[in-house]
């Protein structure tokens, strides 16, 4: 694993600051950001002057009961062949739930959940990790990340989960250390000790960003400022170890390019005044010896008690469809759950929801000016994203025009030619298909 130094998560709106931040080594880019074909020209740009770039995935849903769609993971490969890049990074999480393994409908999160500490689920997730390793053409890491909820019946810290994972698939590691100070607050989660129970050899990088507490809960927002204790968590993490790459994430409200080389400064300060770590640095955890591989690889396909990972999948599916339906169509919450922190996280989400359809269907806050944020929320509240944000974008206007809002006709008739250059002449599926027949009858009508 070639050493990585220090980099910044690429995001377009920062492009032309990216370009002049001193020291900057490398970046890295969301991979379903991007279209191998056509990089934006500042990200191509980069390329061609020796910066490395990593593709970071957020769809795969390694930790859901369902094994790792083949679609996503080939354009993953796709995406990292067409950057050239060394390695490919995604999250410990899941993502959507329902579907076959439960008779139910799917569901998308739109965010990353985290997956129970449970056998069931580490049995789940080493398969998946398995077919995501064969199917890519580059070393996979995978993130820890940030959780607002505990699943009741956890069986494991999550250090002996992310080190069990390790012996169990030779999968590399993306410690982020924002998010194990998330867990330190949400969840009482000691940071030192969770580092203690990791596998320090199978780091591949390390995440830095920001947050903010609200009523005793932290936000992993990436939209404020790096905090002393998540630097904090930095310094402990190299007292263990030196790691072979440090980034910076920010993905919303950018400060000027004064505050990013602060914040990386700050970073490196951190990196320069570390004691000498108990390990010289990070050494890839794709050593693992040809037996050990052959081993593991038993024990991840036929899971711990030797019947095979379908019975874990039934029962996990079960349990995530049911928390996500709690938390996205406002159904009653699991039991052993806090219902408090399930509301947290189920306005988290929709908020994020919203942010997100603004992001890629921008003319919509454009048509309903003030009240999108509201109209949005009040769509969403009791209706699962189940096919993405874009087809979200257009499910949420066709209920806008079925129950003739907006009030302002020619906000209404704004949105009904939005609806109708994106609409198409197929019919769309799934739920929303009564409602844009009414809306066409409607429309008609007029």
């Amino acid at each position: 694993m070639e050493r990585l130094g220090t980099g910044i998560g690429w995001r377009p709106e920062i492009a032309d600051e990216i370009a002049e931040l001193p020291g900057v080594d490398w970046v890295e880019v969301v991979a379903e950001n991007i279209c191998p074909g056509h990089l934006p020209p500042a990200l191509q740009a980069l390329r061609e002057r020796g910066t490395t770039v990593v593709p970071h995935g957020v769809s795969l849903g390694l930790g859901g009961a369902d094994r790792p769609d083949a679609g996503r993971l080939a354009a993953l490969a796709e995406r990292a062949e067409a950057l050239g890049a060394p390695l490919v990074t995604e999250h410990i999480a899941f993502v959507r739930a329902g579907g076959p393994l439960t008779a139910s409908p799917a569901m998308e999160a739109g965010h990353l959940l985290p997956v129970p500490r449970t056998r069931d689920a580490l049995d789940v997730l080493c398969e998946n990790v398995r077919i995501a390793q064969d199917a890519l053409p580059v070393p996979l890491a995978v993130e820890n990340i940030a959780a607002l909820v505990d699943w009741p019946g956890e069986e494991m810290t999550e250090g002996r989960f992310l080190a069990e994972l390790v012996e169990r698939t030779g999968v590399r590691l993306l410690v982020d250390v924002a998010n194990l100070h998330t867990n330190h607050v949400n969840r009482h989660e000691d940071p030192a000790t969770a580092l203690d129970e990791l596998p320090v050899e199978a780091i591949a990088y390390v995440h830095v960003a920001g947050g903010i507490e609200r009523d005793g809960v932290w936000h992993d927002t990436h939209a404020h400022p790096v905090t002393q204790p998540v630097l904090d968590v930095l310094a402990e993490l190299c007292a263990r170890v030196t790691p072979p790459g440090v980034l910076l994430e920010r993905d919303e409200d950018f400060p000027a390019a004064g505050e990013l080389i602060g914040e990386l400064d700050a970073i490196r300060t951190v990196l320069k005044e570390a004691p000498t770590p108990r390990t010289a640095t990070a050494a890839p955890a794709a050593a693992t010896s040809a037996a050990t591989t052959t081993a593991t690889t038993d024990i991840s396909t036929t899971g711990t008690d030797g019947t095979g990972t379908g019975p874990a999948r039934q029962r996990l599916a079960v349990a995530q469809a049911a928390l996500l339906s709690a938390l996205v169509a406002g159904t009653p919450a699991p039991e052993g759950f806090d219902r408090r922190r399930l509301l947290v996280q189920s306005r988290a989400l929709t908020a994020k929801r919203a942010s997100v359809v603004a992001k890629v269907a921008p003319e919509l806050p454009g048509i309903l000016g003030a009240g999108y944020r509201d109209s949005f929320l009040d769509y969403a509240r009791h209706r699962p994203m189940s096919a993405g944000y874009r087809q979200d974008a257009m499910d949420f206007a066709v209920h806008l025009l079925a129950t003739d809002r907006p009030a302002d006709p020619d906000a209404r008739r704004e949105l009904t030619q939005w609806w109708r250059d994106r609409a198409g002449p197929r019919p769309p599926r799934g739920p929303v298909q009564r409602l844009s027949r009414a809306v066409r009858l409607a429309l008609h009508r007029r």
